[in-house]
């Protein structure tokens, strides 16, 4: 009996055994697309791992990532796993002194960041920063025909010493450098260190850390979620295996790598059952479609505003999307309407949907391939293979089992009030479960909204707006918005005479809050409905 996989190292392992010559990623955002079949794609990840550990990287170190979805990101996260090392992915929606605070919390020592993207120089922003102070630097160039503009930020910590034996070869570390290129920071690898970096991915455990994703809290404080190997995979192979995927499949990834949606329910199922990954920095339906039609892509998730927009484009009869299969949408209420009109009118099969939270890496129930589309459409599902969910005495969504997090970074009291002494992970969301099990979120415990599908929690919002001079008091809350499903709008209370704006509120937010963060609105009150204790009774804002 063949045992499964249950690290990225050994899934990796496994797929260019299975599929050696099948193509593992084509990305076409290039002047020259990049093609790579699961064994050239293994040969660039070896030579990621083997420049890590040329560079000093131990196992257990961190490795950072802002950059939007391309090709780079499959190499660098299973470079960082085969280097024993622990992702750290950053929202590329992040302002600068929001990756600062993420960097620096989770103590990675080696950053990735791309270039332009939405406007924003990501790479640029690192190397002027503190950031890049005593870290390495790598930078993903702008385009494939020529390297990107070479970095200047001095990197002035030594590397620490490989974890070598005395049987193996000694690996010498790299001198303290200035930031590299990727081809470079790839070019830098050894046959030692590389070799060193085989033998480091064989000896990673199920229970070791594979990464570290950031999730704000009700603190206003974004909280590191510990996710081991073992939880990763596992969720990655329940989501693929409850989708059908295949090594015929072709995967176009709309949804960020930064996210579980992308990381953990895109490249790695693509890695686990051989299917093609297909990614797209910028969302338009424009692009989407045309990248369906033209890479003959069969599996597209993502939000249901994405699809909204596909269905409602004028010019989507001029692009062939026959060949879609599978759907997967969830992330907010996805109307009825919507799934019967990805079936009937775009033909697809499967359209089904799911519901998690980084605590559980993405995963905690899904709806099936059988299900009808009220069903797909008004719950999200049953439990996952390997997690169980029931319902606390007030209604609150309990879930535990194979996906659930070791714990939060540096945080046991938080670890210890969300995950109970039975193992239950408390989600913070109130629910409802069917004869069948299906479960469907009907509130909130905790004043979290999403926003255009990223949870937003007001406590971090409400900190950086009575940071504006006048502003008194801050209570934030979630309104409808047709396009982004809900936003943020901001009550606030000012000292008298203080003269503040809503421009001045806005403006200031802009320059500390990612995009999806910022408040569409501000209205000023004179004082806030409270309870009897004082508590601002946000549910009469909204």
């Amino acid at each position: 009996m063949t045992t499964l996989p249950m690290t990225t190292p050994a899934a990796l392992s496994c797929a260019r055994a299975q599929w050696p010559d099948a193509i593992a990623v084509h990305d076409a955002q290039w002047d020259t697309p990049v093609e790579l079949t699961w064994t050239a794609l293994a040969e660039q990840v070896e030579a990621f791992a083997g420049a890590l550990v040329a560079l000093g990287v131990e196992p257990g170190d961190r490795v950072a990532i802002w950059a939007p979805n391309s090709y780079h990101w499959p190499i660098a996260t299973l470079g960082t796993h085969c280097a024993g090392a622990v992702l750290v992915p950053l929202n590329t929606r992040y302002t600068v002194s929001e990756a600062q605070d993420i960097v620096d919390r989770s103590g990675a020592l080696v950053i990735v960041a791309a270039g332009e993207f939405a406007g924003v120089d990501r790479l640029t922003e690192v190397l002027d920063s503190p950031i890049a102070e005593h870290r390495t630097v790598i930078g993903i160039p702008l385009s494939s025909s020529g390297e990107d503009v070479v970095a200047t930020a001095e990197r002035d910590v030594t590397p620490a010493e490989p974890d070598v034996t005395p049987a193996e070869p000694d690996v010498t570390p790299a001198e303290p450098r200035r930031s590299l290129t990727w081809q470079r920071f790839l070019d830098s690898a050894t046959p030692e260190s590389t070799g060193l970096a085989r033998r480091r991915a064989e000896r990673v455990r199920p229970y070791d850390l594979s990464d570290i994703l950031f999730t704000s809290g009700t603190t206003g404080a974004p909280k590191g979620v510990l996710a081991e190997h073992r939880h990763t995979v596992a969720g990655a192979r329940a989501w693929g295996a409850n989708g059908g995927l295949g090594p015929d499949d072709r995967y176009l990834m709309v949804n960020p790598f930064f996210h579980t949606f992308g990381y953990k329910a895109g490249i790695l199922p693509c890695v686990l059952f051989g299917s093609t990954m297909l990614p797209l920095a910028v969302y338009s339906p424009s692009e989407a479609m045309k990248a369906v039609a033209a890479q003959r892509v069969t599996v597209f998730p993502g939000a249901p505003t994405i699809f909204q927009t596909i269905l409602d484009d004028p010019q989507r009869s001029a692009y062939d999307l026959s060949s879609l299969r599978l759907i997967v949408t969830g992330a907010t209420i996805v109307p009825a309407v919507l799934i019967e009109r990805l079936q009937t009118e775009l033909g697809v099969d499967t359209v089904i949907t799911a519901y998690g939270q980084t605590e559980t890496s993405g995963f905690i129930t899904t709806c099936t391939a059988d299900d009808d589309a009220v069903t797909v459409a008004t719950t999200c599902g049953r439990a996952f293979d390997g997690m169980e969910v029931r319902l606390g005495d007030d209604g609150e969504v309990l879930t535990r089992g194979a996906m659930v997090m070791r714990g939060y970074l540096n945080d046991a009291k938080a670890t210890a009030e969300t995950i109970d002494a039975d193992g239950w992970l408390h989600t913070g969301d109130v629910g409802r479960l069917d004869a069948r099990g299906n479960l469907t979120i009907t509130d909130r415990l905790k004043d979290m909204y999403i926003c255009g599908g990223f949870n937003v929690y007001p406590a971090e919002v409400e900190q950086v707006v009575t940071r504006v001079p006048g502003v008194t008091e801050a209570a934030v809350v979630g309104v409808p918005d047709d396009r982004l499903g809900e936003v943020g709008r901001a009550y606030v209370t000012t000292l008298p005479g203080a003269g503040v704006t809503e421009h001045d509120i806005l403006a200031f937010a802009a320059e500390h809050l990612a995009n999806f963060k910022l408040p569409r609105s501000v209205v000023v009150v004179d004082a806030f409905p409270r309870n009897a204790s004082g508590k601002i009774l946000k549910r009469e804002l909204r």
